[in-house]
């Protein structure tokens, strides 16, 4: 609960306490042989209130009380009950019944014991008693009410998890449909093209014949293709990460890149989604900068504050400010990752030469 959540019901609270106390004191004024002390008992009667929320069972104690002395000491009407009808109503409204009969019964009784029994007083304490079980029966029938909302919302909840569940399953299942047919079909084909350009190349080296460029780059870009390809599919057959930024950055250098992991701020758990952003975010940059960068050394920094987490991958490499590469599906699927977050990205050539991609995950909204 929040600071602000907890200062804004302690002030209703309060409020409770002054306007019920008010109007208690009001009624208490009209009459002429209401003395100073009363005040006081009504005072104490109505502060009670204040900690209703907190300490049902304490205030409910201390508002009987100062009610009850008030009307052994005064001999009001019925209007001075309203200090301990509130008490009672909230009392049981938290759940503790029992105590709250009790201080009817208690209240009741000071009551009758305010002076000899006539028909009055006998009738002033059967309306009082039918205040104080309409009271019981009130709070108790707002204790069923705020338990249905509270079932009410963790079934909406439970709703709303199940079909983000669902959801991700026919994603899953879809993202495998996708990957079996580009196995199915585009690896073959690849592989068929890789298969003969290295065969015409070998051919053309055995009889000493020049290599034509064009073959040797049909040979690369096959070759290219098909580790793209398969990138690809480990991506679309992966439905969660399977490390962290970390172990992404390990990977790398024992695959002999130069990577630098920097940590700044208060490091915590992150949402799943936000925890998956993170990873693949990291994960393409590092790829980008191995495929492209050269022999370069590249900076990976988390910098997380209490709002927001800044992802920077930034290498020295080759790329140009003046050239910027054209989006791709790796840039391009982290900008939509970002987006669904409500965060920014920025991946472009630095001005002092090599690649930076730079995104901002807000933490409030994804949590």
């Amino acid at each position: 609960m929040s600071g602000y959540s907890v200062t804004r019901k302690g002030l209703a609270d309060a409020a409770l306490a002054v306007v019920v106390g008010a109007i208690a004191v009001t009624v208490a004024a009209f009459d002429a042989d209401t003395m100073p002390v009363d005040y006081v008992f009504l005072a104490l009667s109505s502060a009670a209130l204040a900690f209703y929320r907190v300490a049902p069972r304490t205030a409910l104690v201390f508002a009987t009380a100062g009610g009850a002395a008030y009307g052994l000491h005064a001999h009001p009407g019925p209007a001075s009950a309203l200090t301990v009808f509130v008490a009672v109503a909230t009392a049981a409204s938290a759940g503790h019944r029992g105590w709250a009969a009790a201080a009817s019964g208690v209240f009741l009784a000071a009551n009758l014991a305010t002076g000899p029994t006539t028909h009055d007083v006998v009738e002033r304490t059967a309306l009082l008693a039918g205040w104080f079980l309409c009271a019981v029966v009130v709070g108790q029938a707002d204790r069923n009410w705020q338990a249905y909302l509270r079932q009410t919302e963790q079934r909406a909840m439970e709703a709303e998890r199940t079909k983000e569940e669902a959801a991700l399953r026919r994603a899953g299942e879809e993202r495998l449909r996708i990957a079996r047919e580009l196995h199915d079909s585009l690896t073959h084909s690849i592989s068929i093209v890789k298969l003969q350009a290295g065969v015409a190349v070998h051919l053309a080296r055995k009889r000493g014949e020049e290599i034509p460029p064009a073959l040797l780059a049909i040979q690369d870009a096959s070759g290219e293709a098909m580790r793209e390809l398969r990138s690809t599919l480990e991506i679309l057959r992966t439905d969660e990460p399977t490390g962290t930024p970390a172990l992404l950055v390990e990977r790398a250098c024992a695959a002999g890149l130069a990577v630098d992991l920097t940590v700044s701020g208060a490091e915590r758990p992150l949402p799943a989604t936000v925890d998956r952003a993170v990873y693949r975010i990291v994960q393409e940059a590092l790829t980008n900068a191995a495929r492209h960068a050269g022999a370069a050394k590249i900076a990976v920094q988390l910098a997380y504050s209490e709002d927001d987490l800044t992802i920077r991958v930034e290498d020295d490499g080759t790329a140009d400010p003046s050239r910027p590469p054209a989006p791709g599906v790796g840039l391009t699927g982290m900008r939509e990752r970002v987006a669904a977050l409500g965060g920014t990205l920025d991946a472009a050539p630095r001005d002092e030469g090599g690649f930076a991609v730079r995104a901002r995950l807000p933490l409030r909204e994804a949590g």
